[in-house]
């Protein structure tokens, strides 16, 4: 069963894929899709949904996670992440997945223990719970793959919520 972890972003797209059927989460696919600046925001959109399609027939993911935009001082910069997000997210519902949004505050506490944590100390988790014995770059992917995490994380509970329904 694959988790797509997703850090959305019109210029820089980070992703991971972690095969959550083992005991231990395993990474599969680790990296970031990037647009070029100089094209027009459609066209990134439509390179964006290529690089997920292709992911996705590579990877078909069962869950795909999602970091939210929850407030961004420059706006032009949030509605690229934002629409880029929302390719993402539709391409994932196309390919049968399961869509779950999560805080940056919510991925910081899920994967370090801390809502505060700064970004070297999720860098840190993530490749202790990878097990990856370099630093991941660009942190793009970094990022992705605590998203990866944090849903795992989030799982038993979700579980426990949609059994009670």
């Amino acid at each position: 069963m694959f988790v797509w972890g997703i850090d959305p972003g019109l210029s820089r797209c980070g992703y991971a894929v972690v095969d959550a059927a083992a005991r231990r989460p395993r990474l599969v696919a680790l990296g970031v899709f990037t647009t070029p600046p100089g094209d027009s925001v459609p066209e990134r959109l439509y390179a964006i949904r290529q690089d997920v399609r292709a992911l996705a027939e590579e990877h078909p993911p069962a869950e795909v996670a999602v970091e939210r935009i929850l407030f961004s001082v420059n706006v032009r910069t949030a509605i690229g992440v934002a629409q880029a997000a929302g390719v993402v997210m539709t391409e994932g519902i196309a390919a049968g997945a399961e869509v779950t949004e999560y805080s940056p505050n919510e991925i910081k506490l899920a994967v370090a223990g801390d809502g505060s944590a700064d970004k070297g100390q999720v860098e840190a988790m993530v490749q202790r719970l990878l097990r990856i014995d370099k630093p991941i770059r660009p942190v793009d992917a970094a990022d992705a793959a605590a998203i990866a995490l944090c849903h795992l994380a989030h799982a038993p509970m979700r579980s426990r919520v949609a059994a009670a329904r």
